[in-house]
C-alpha cells in the first residue's frame, strides 16, 4: 500500500469513528422541584450552583464542582414522574480523582435520606456506587482503576458486576481531610447510561451514526462503548425498557452532552447522520440530534462556558 493510499484509508477510518479525546459534558435533567433537587445534588454530591437563567417558564440551574458543569436542572413542573420502564435515563455517571474522593461524596449521598441506596460493584475497571435522585433518576459515583489494570480477551475489555462491601470500602477510604474539603476536589460525567427499547436500534444509532466504538458487546442485554479505548462514556441496556417506543414528556433525562476536539468532528459527525439520514440541528459550534427513542443528544466543541451549556 502506498503513502497516499495509507492516509486515505487513515482519514476514512477517522471519519467513520468519534475523536478519542471525545469526552462527556454535563447532563440534562426535567426536574419538578429544582429547589428540592438543587439542595439535593449540593448536598448528597457536594456540587455548587454555578449559573442559572430563566428561558420563558422555565429555569435553568447548572451545578458543578469549580467551574465544570456536571448537571443542569430544568425547571418544568406539571411533567409526569420519571417512567423506570420507558427508554432514558438509566444513570449519570459521576467520576472521582480516586479513592478518597469517592468515598467522601458516597458518605454524604448516603446520609441524604431523600435519595436511595441502590448498591454498589466492583466492575474490574472501576468501583462504583449506586443512588436515585428525589425524582427517581440514577446516580453512578465511581472511581476508575489504572488503565494498565483492565483486561482484554478476544479483543473485549473485560468487565463485571462483582460484590463490593460498601462500609469496608468507606472504612478502608475514608479521609478527615478529603471530607471536609469534599466540594474542592475534582469531579466530572464519566459517562451516561441509557435505557432503550432494543440493542440493535441503539447500536445503529450510537455507533454507526454518532460514532462511538463498542468495548463490550456480550453482556447480556447491554451494550457499552467509548471514544479512544475507555471503558464506556455511553452505555445502552433493556432491562427495565425492552421493547420501549418513543418517549412520552415527562420528567427525567432532557439531554446527552458530550465535547468532540474540533469542527472537523462536527462536520464528520454530519456526514455521518446524512448518510443514516437522521435529521439534526447545527449552530456551528454543536449539532443536536435525537436518539430513536427521542432522547436529545448535543455533540459541542469545547471550551463553551456556562451560558452556552445554559442555552441549549
Amino acid at each position: 500500500m502506498s503513502t497516499s493510499d495509507s492516509r486515505t484509508e487513515h482519514a476514512s477510518a477517522a471519519g467513520r469513528v468519534l475523536d478519542p479525546a471525545t469526552d462527556m459534558d454535563a447532563v440534562s435533567l426535567r426536574v419538578g422541584d429544582l429547589e428540592t433537587m438543587s439542595s439535593y445534588y449540593a448536598n448528597a454530591l457536594a456540587l455548587e450552583p454555578i449559573e442559572e437563567r430563566t428561558r420563558g417558564a422555565e429555569v435553568h440551574r447548572v451545578l458543578g464542582r469549580g467551574r465544570v458543569p456536571m448537571v443542569r436542572l430544568i425547571s418544568t413542573p406539571g411533567l409526569p414522574p420519571v417512567d423506570p420502564r420507558q427508554a432514558g435515563l438509566f444513570h449519570t455517571a459521576f467520576l472521582f480523582d480516586d479513592a478518597p474522593a469517592l468515598a467522601a461524596v458516597v458518605l454524604r449521598a448516603a446520609q441524604d435520606q431523600r435519595g436511595s441506596f441502590t448498591g454498589s460493584s466492583d466492575h474490574l475497571v472501576s468501583e462504583a456506587f449506586y443512588f436515585t435522585d428525589p425524582e427517581g433518576n440514577g446516580i453512578e459515583l465511581y472511581v476508575d482503576r489504572d488503565r494498565s489494570e483492565w483486561r482484554y480477551e478476544n479483543g473485549e475489555l473485560q468487565m463485571a458486576t462483582l460484590h463490593l462491601d460498601p462500609n469496608d470500602y468507606l472504612r478502608q477510604h475514608l479521609d478527615d481531610d478529603t471530607l471536609r474539603s469534599v466540594a474542592m476536589t475534582a469531579g466530572r460525567v464519566g459517562h451516561v447510561h441509557l435505557q432503550v427499547g432494543d440493542i440493535p436500534t441503539a447500536r445503529a444509532f450510537y455507533i454507526d451514526a454518532l460514532g462511538f466504538e463498542t468495548t463490550v458487546a456480550s453482556y447480556p442485554g447491554a451494550l457499552f462503548a467509548s471514544a479512544g479505548g475507555y471503558h464506556h462514556h455511553i452505555a445502552m441496556n433493556t432491562w427495565n425498557s425492552g421493547g420501549a417506543g418513543p418517549r412520552a414528556a415527562g420528567l427525567g433525562l432532557g439531554d446527552v452532552a458530550i465535547t468532540v476536539p474540533g469542527r472537523d468532528d462536527l462536520d464528520a459527525l454530519i456526514a455521518r447522520l446524512r448518510e443514516h439520514r437522521l435529521p439534526f440541528a447545527d449552530d456551528g459550534r454543536s449539532v443536536i440530534v435525537s436518539d430513536p427513542w427521542g432522547t436529545q443528544v448535543t455533540l459541542a466543541l469545547p471550551g463553551a462556558d456556562v451560558d452556552e451549556v445554559l442555552a441549549r
